[in-house]
């Protein structure tokens, strides 16, 4: 859990400045997107605090099952916000420490409802290629949905999902790989297909993630990546590795604790959007490249 939130807070860093090199550059997409954004010093910090969230990630799933590890970077969005505000000259409003209490207590409720548990770190493929088809498959259309033309706020919504598809995916070939690094040393990591996986899908999903923040509001991307990576990553850490939640009445307060999650990354995703919003009305932020016309 530790690792988790640590990684949480890493990736916090790194996304707000990812969003700050992205502020700067002209709207696009694809892999031309990335190479703009290489250019941007900011850009670089922000790959810096992903490769360090995935280290702590790492040491989380050796450790944690992929169903307790995963749902605790829901709180990269409050450490996001904690962030942002002060790097912009901004107070955080009331809203948002409510915002976060309900992310925060909604969690706690969670996890200690479902107490989620498991120690296998490897699946066979009897159960990995159902696993790999059906995620690559929804983030095949979740692109062509969001393919460019379409509205902003729906674009940014289907590529953050695909987005999060591929980090719970990663999450998963992560876990496993890891896994074959603690059993065998660094020739079975190496020897590992599914550490080529999850490098490959890890870049899918960074690709996926730049789209999405250049597509539209992050009112409409950060709940879908937020929501969409916990549960995904909960589906596939049952299916693929036995990890077991608990069940029975149990739903009952998972679900407040799941509606109180998705209520408060609606509003912190409203709040980030307004800091920004005022920030570079009155020039403490960015200015934002206007669009390339169509």
């Amino acid at each position: 859990m530790l690792f988790a939130v640590l990684g949480a807070a890493s990736n916090a860093m790194g996304t707000a400045f990812q969003r700050k090199a992205a502020s700067t550059v002209a709207r696009g997409g694809g892999l031309r997107l990335i190479v703009e954004l290489a250019h941007r010093p900011a850009w670089l910090l922000g790959i810096t605090g992903v490769a360090g969230a995935a280290l702590f990630q790492a040491l989380a799933l050796v450790n944690g099952p992929i169903a307790l590890v995963q749902p605790l970077f829901v709180l990269e969005l409050p450490f996001a916000l904690l962030i942002a505000a002060p790097l912009m000259h901004r107070r955080l409003p009331n809203t948002g420490w409510w915002a976060i209490t309900c992310v925060v207590s909604g969690l706690a409720l969670v996890l200690g409802s479902a107490a989620p548990s498991g120690v296998r770190d490897q699946a066979p493929m009897d159960r990995w290629f159902p696993a790999l088809v059906l995620c690559l498959g929804c983030m095949a259309a979740a692109v062509a949905l969001g393919r460019p033309g379409r509205p902003p706020l729906f674009r940014a919504a289907v590529l953050a999902t695909a987005s999060a598809i591929g980090n719970a995916l990663t999450a998963a070939l992560l876990k496993s790989a890891t896994g074959r690094f603690t059993a065998g040393g660094l020739p079975a990591f190496l020897t590992s297909w599914q550490t080529y996986g999850f490098a490959l899908t890890g870049v899918c999903a960074v690709l996926l993630l730049e789209n999405a923040l250049q597509a539209g509001s992050l009112a409409a991307s950060q709940p879908a990546l937020t929501i969409g990576d916990a549960t995904v990553s909960l589906l596939l850490g049952i299916t693929l590795f036995d990890e077991r939640i608990r069940t029975g009445w149990w739903f009952l307060p998972e679900a407040v604790g799941v509606g109180l999650i998705v209520w408060g990354v609606v509003r912190l995703s409203h709040v980030v959007t307004s800091i920004r919003e005022e920030a570079q009305d009155t020039g403490d932020g960015l200015r934002r490249t206007p669009p390339v016309a169509s």
